[in-house]
Order: structure tokens, then sequence, then C-alpha cells
């Protein structure tokens, strides 16, 4: 098949892929009007039980250590912050839509999710050390989450040819983007930009599922983020966490350190903390239960 016939065969996959729930459409818009109260956002999530359910559970559980129950979502979004919060809807509900595992066909879904948690961990825990905003430090994680979710099409609907991709990235020892786009003429970041147009994302989530293999094209309001995900993507694929198909990954760019102002050397001292962090966010995977 031509690149153009894998490309249409993508397209027509990603416009077939069901759109997210209204209840999380309508989250982000009401979270992105400044004007916006908690009590506001707890009227649009009540009217979704199943959504509620799934942001109480969340808040519950172990990844955030809260130690008195809470049962109020008011409360949460007070404690919280709309930001985290609106992060919550959204991750849980991408997650919902392409974790069916019965769709992988060259990736394991399991590895290919632990990759992901962990650079959305490892995310966190830089901006963590670099005194960000608690109240944004989700919104690290939730970038780093589905920072890879364009490989989801390539693996689910032209699996042959994005098993040949990964075979020439570890033979050629090069980064797997670079050897998709010599198969498919476009990478699982062009791919990402795709579900991001026709999900209708924002943000810096959407920014980072671009723009990650690509800062330098970047001109947006989210260079931090990017920056600290492809930094813990990195990390995940160094450190062979989960797999995500890349085993070279390119090496961080020296200006990359110097703007996060972190070291090699505390990043190499983390691993046990990141390890506890991804069986505590584990429980993203596991919302639907």
């Amino acid at each position: 098949m031509t690149n153009d016939v894998y490309q249409n065969k993508i397209k027509h996959y990603i416009m077939q892929m069901p759109s997210l729930p209204t209840s999380v459409t309508k989250v982000i818009e009401v979270c992105n009007n400044p004007k916006t109260s908690p009590v506001d956002l707890d009227k649009v999530i009540s009217l979704d039980p199943v959504l509620m359910g799934r942001v109480i559970k969340l808040i519950n559980s172990a990844y955030y250590g809260i130690q008195n129950k809470i049962t109020s979502l008011v409360r949460a979004i007070i404690m919280l912050g709309l930001n985290t919060v609106k992060n919550l809807a959204l991750s849980t509900a991408v997650l919902d839509r392409l974790s069916d595992k019965n769709s992988f066909k060259a990736l394991n879904m399991e590895g290919f999710w632990r990759h992901s948690l962990c650079t959305g961990v490892v995310a966190k825990l830089i901006a963590k050390e670099r005194k960000i905003d608690t109240k944004q430090l989700d919104e690290y994680f939730a970038a780093g989450l589905l920072h890879d979710i364009g490989k989801i099409p390539l693996n689910n609907i032209v699996s042959d040819e994005f098993i040949k991709a990964m075979a020439i990235a570890d033979s050629e020892k090069i980064p797997l983007y670079l050897a998709e786009k010599r198969a498919f003429d476009m990478d699982h970041t062009d791919t990402g930009a795709m579900i991001v147009e026709a999900w209708h994302l924002t943000g810096a989530i959407a920014d980072t599922i671009r723009y990650h293999h690509s800062l330098e094209l970047y001109s947006g309001e989210y260079k931090d983020i990017i920056i600290t995900v492809a930094v813990a993507d990195n990390y995940a694929n160094k450190n062979g966490i989960g797999f995500s198909g890349c085993l070279y990954p390119e090496k961080i760019p020296n200006e990359y350190w110097d703007y996060l102002k972190i070291s090699k050397e505390w990043l190499h001292e983390i691993d046990e903390t990141v390890r506890s962090e991804i069986e505590k966010a584990s429980i993203f995977l596991k919302i639907k239960e």
C-alpha cells in the first residue's frame, strides 16, 4: 500500500472513533471560563452520574492520598481546583475511549499505558521539584499520560506496517517517530493531532500531543509542559518502564536541562518514587471497573 492509502485508512479510523461525552466537553468549556466557580462545575459534572462517580473515586484513591473520604464534589473541586478536576474528567474520558484491549494489535496495551503512566508521573514529579503551583501539577500528569495517543490508530488500523516501523527503529537505533515517517510519511504526533481536532481538544494536553517531538516548531504558551513531558517520555523509554515501541529515544537537548533547572543526577535518584507513584496512578486505568 502507498502512504496515501495508509493515511486515508488512519483518517477514516479517527473519524469513526466515538466522540467524547457531552458532559466532558461541557466541563472543558466551563473550566475555560475564568468566571467559573466550583458550584458551576459541580452542576455540570453532577448531570453525569458516571463521570461524577469516577471523579469521586479518583479523588479518594491513593493517588491523592487524602486522609478523610470526600463525598462532596464541590468540596473536592475547592480542594483540588478547577483545573485538576477538568483534567481528571478529560483523562478518564479519553482512556475510556482508547483502552479497548481487543483493539491493540502491535503494541501490548498494558505496556503502552504503563509507559504513559510513567511519563505522566515523572512529568508531575519534575514540576513538583521545580515548585510549580500545586493546582497545575495534574496538567503535567495528564499531558504526560495522553502524549502518545496518536500511536493508537497506527497500532490498531495499520498494525503490520507499525510493527515494521518499530523494527526499523530497533535495527537502525533511531527514534520510533522517525521510522514512522518512513513507513507512513507521518508520525504519531500527526495522528495525535487528528484526534485532537476530532475531539476539539485545546490547551496543554492538545499541544503536548502535537509537539512533544518538535518543540522547535512550537510558539504557544505551554512550552514548559511540553519540555517537561519530553524529558519524562525519555526517562520512561530509557528505563524501560512499560513499552511505547521506542527503544532509542533522542538525546535530551542541553537547553532542556538548562530550561528546567533540574540535574540528570536528580532524575536518576527518583526511580523508587516513580515506581511507587505509577502504582498509585494505575487507578486511572482501573476507573471503569
